[in-house]
């Protein structure tokens, strides 16, 4: 389908590329192409995926429009790579890439490409997951979560899934009480000086703040990002100035490093 908002010449000439990229990572894995591109084989170029989907973020976080669409081709590059190498063996090509897309997302998307009805976004995502659910024959809403996900990204994956399907509070005042119930666990945990116990409530607790980015509209891992930048800032401003006092922070005290500290988030708030 082609989008009504884009010229149908324009939509053409993407296919003409969209075709030309194709033949070029063909002509790469070529009998005349690149050695080193002939010898990947799915192995050697999976953690490539991870790498550009990174890149990506990093690229969409800067918010400079050439360098997103520049990004987003390297990782396009990397679809194509490995289904060039399905073709080869035998397997399926880009085309069946394509359509098992597309009819993944006209067969969840109901209440665009059928009669189906919804009143928000929020009733969109639960009906996806439900149509999920059919298709992995019932299976638990969390079945198919990549087990390579970092914990980090795991927890966030796992959080959303549930609360898509009702598994939430109604608001942020139930999310925060929650965050001081664990931490209060998590200090009986340190009392009791058992390092099971100590491990399961400290998890607890990273848990449930994690989940708590969701009820006050905040990106953990975006927060969790620029606030190490902005301890990272802070601490080097801490540096410069035990350095201008002829010390480094090995030589100074902690209520010291701690005092300049507090300057230094005081000017850092002044701007």
């Amino acid at each position: 389908m082609i989008n009504p908002e884009m010229p149908r010449e324009r939509a053409s000439e993407i296919a003409d590329i969209f075709l030309k990229l194709v033949d070029v990572i063909a002509a790469l894995r070529g009998e005349n192409g690149c050695p080193w591109d002939k010898e990947q084989t799915r192995d050697s170029v999976k953690m490539n995926l991870v790498e550009e989907a990174y890149e990506a973020l990093d690229a969409i976080r800067e918010a400079i429009p050439s360098k997103i669409a520049s990004e987003l081709g390297d990782l396009m590059i990397q679809v194509l790579f490995h289904s060039q190498i399905s073709q080869e063996l035998g397997e399926f090509d880009v085309g069946d890439v394509l359509s098992a897309a597309i009819d993944k997302l006209v067969r969840r998307h109901p209440h665009v490409f059928s009669d189906a009805k919804v009143s928000d976004s929020k009733e969109v995502l639960k009906n996806w997951e439900d149509i999920k659910k059919v298709e992995r024959g019932g299976e638990s809403v969390l079945a198919d979560i990549p087990q390579s996900l970092p914990g980090f990204l795991r927890a966030l994956v796992v959080q959303d899934k549930v609360g898509r399907v009702g598994f939430e509070w109604p608001d942020k005042k139930g999310a925060i009480l929650k965050v001081r119930e664990e931490l209060a666990e998590l200090e009986e945990a340190l009392a009791s000086g058992r390092k099971d116990r100590i491990d399961a409530e400290y998890g607890d607790l990273i848990l449930i703040v994690l989940n708590l980015g969701r009820y006050i509209g905040s990106n953990p891992d975006d927060a969790l990002r620029d606030a190490v930048m902005r301890f990272e800032e802070r601490f080097k401003c801490v540096e410069l100035a035990l350095k201008r006092a002829g010390m480094t922070p090995s030589e100074a005290t902690l209520e010291l490093m701690d005092s300049l500290w507090d300057e230094c988030k005081s000017k850092e708030r002044r701007g």
